[in-house]
């Protein structure tokens, strides 16, 4: 496992770690030294992971808070500031997902809180670090976007707009926050699960994936903490893909004109 010793004692606050990818990415900071500031809509999830950091002999504490509030982002980023000092490193990766609703029965009330959640979530969360990190002359902003940013999901309208959204802001953030010393880019997960799926869910899904297989949340931790690093020092305003593979093929490999099934066995290489 890559050890990065310049985010040793960097104090990150990754919202939405209360489970999943969040939770992993908290977890893994933590192993590296960093101080965590835990955020989740759920005072108890976001707990629970700080215990576990602390568990594990990391430093962590918790800061619940719904990022699409701006009163609680300002309350959870005062919590992290007065217990570990300004946030050196933000990872945006609170995300709402559904409910899933074809367009004809979506209304605005579902439009307005997916989008305040996934996209203005990630301003409210980048306007509050970024002034701290600008008079300290450096930064990490890490956004969280998704496959559906370029390629569309059925009956995720709102959800895909806003992770489109999440892209241009990156780009657009990158732009404005680079003279200041602060770098801002994204990660694209594909098909991770961060739900627990079945044996035959997981098998179904990692058959349209060239990697073979489902994504796992710590599949995200490696690529994070190089965007984290001082390894990426001179990258800011990119996408990362981390997902197996999907976005690189044109078919699916169930319906390609020579599927995976039909490629050489390893006996015959």
């Amino acid at each position: 496992m890559s050890t990065y010793q310049d985010l040793e004692n960097k104090v990150v606050l990754v919202t939405g770690a209360g489970s999943g990818i969040g939770q992993a990415l908290a977890v893994r900071f933590a192993e590296q030294g960093a101080r965590v500031a835990v955020n989740d809509v759920d005072p108890a999830s976001a707990s629970s992971t700080a215990e576990q950091i602390d568990d594990l002999g990391g430093s962590a504490l918790a800061t619940p808070g719904d990022v699409s509030d701006s009163a609680e982002v300002d309350a959870m980023f005062d919590v992290a500031e007065s217990a570990f000092g300004n946030v050196q490193i933000l990872v945006n990766n609170a995300g709402l997902v559904g409910p899933m609703l074809h367009f004809f029965e979506a209304d605005e009330t579902w439009w307005r809180r997916i989008v305040d959640v996934n996209l203005t979530g990630h301003f409210l969360c980048a306007h509050r670090a970024a002034r701290p990190m600008a008079r300290a002359g450096s930064g990490v902003i890490i956004n969280m976007s998704s496959g559906g940013a370029s390629r569309a999901h059925r009956a995720f309208t709102a959800y895909d707009a806003a992770k489109g959204g999440i892209e241009a802001f990156t780009r657009a953030l990158a732009l404005d926050l680079g003279p200041y010393g602060i770098r801002v880019n994204a990660l694209m997960p594909g098909s991770i699960d961060t739900s627990g799926l079945n044996p035959d869910e997981r098998t179904l899904r990692g058959e349209n994936i060239p990697m073979g297989r489902i994504g796992e949340p710590a599949d995200m931790t490696g690529p994070a903490l190089f965007l984290a690093s001082e390894e990426s020092g001179y990258v800011t305003g990119d996408i990362i893909k981390v997902d197996g593979g999907m976005l690189a093929q044109q078919r699916s490999a169930t319906v390609d004109i020579k599927p995976p099934g039909d490629f050489p066995a390893t006996s015959d290489i």
